[in-house]
């Protein structure tokens, strides 16, 4: 073991330790492939299951990997073209069986934090799905809840406006202005500290993944 694999053994373990008092169950997967594995095994044959807007899932091919079981309900958002259509899936999202989506942060003492433009991501991270499965790179690990803050404002958030090619101020500079644009995708800070029914699942990846 490297002492790159070696750090990321132990602060996945510490991360783990600390999802779990937060009753958020955890699981460290060194690569994506076994990631993948992992994901498909959480998620039990005769389920529903869709996922967010996440570069992360898609990336390592999940959605795929489900449709290939041919055992799962596979809601997949992405084949929506209308914006109807697309709200129309949004909503099915909240009585789906389980719901993926990935963490624009990720703090050492296990609060989860996300900002969406819609709501819709976060809304169902909140209510609705049975189960939340987030698969987290390492890369999206901050020593503290302001700093995971930070990291999802300042690189999450101004990477995704120039993926969705938005006119906000960060897609011009690089910077986050803090602004009230009509195009921000700012517009819902989320922050997971507790999970008292215990719907969401978190799968660290030592590897880096996503925004």
């Amino acid at each position: 073991m490297t002492p790159t694999e070696l750090r990321n053994e132990r602060l996945a373990q510490t991360i783990i330790k600390n999802l779990k008092q937060r009753h958020i169950e955890g699981f460290y997967c060194p690569t994506s492939e076994e990631a993948v594995k992992k994901v498909s095994a959480l998620i039990p044959d005769g389920s529903s299951v869709t996922w967010g807007g996440t570069m992360t899932v898609r990336d390592m091919g999940i959605p795929a990997v489900l449709k290939s079981r041919g055992t799962l309900q596979v809601l997949d958002r992405d084949l929506v073209e209308t914006p109807e259509e697309k709200q129309a899936m949004y909503l099915r999202a909240f009585s789906t069986d389980v719901y993926l989506t990935s963490a624009n942060a990720l703090s050492e003492d296990g609060v989860i934090v996300n900002i969406d433009g819609n709501g819709n991501r976060v809304a169902a991270i909140t209510w609705g799905p049975k189960k939340v499965i987030f698969v987290v790179g390492l890369n999206k690990v901050a020593q503290t809840v302001e700093a995971a803050l930070a990291r999802a404002r300042s690189t999450a958030s101004p990477i995704n406006a120039a993926r969705f090619d938005i006119k906000t101020p960060c897609q011009t500079d690089g910077i986050c202005h803090n602004c009230k644009s009509p195009e921000s995708i700012c517009n819902y800070v989320h922050f997971l500290r507790n999970s008292p029914k215990g719907r969401h699942i978190v799968v660290l990846v030592g590897e880096s993944l996503g925004y």
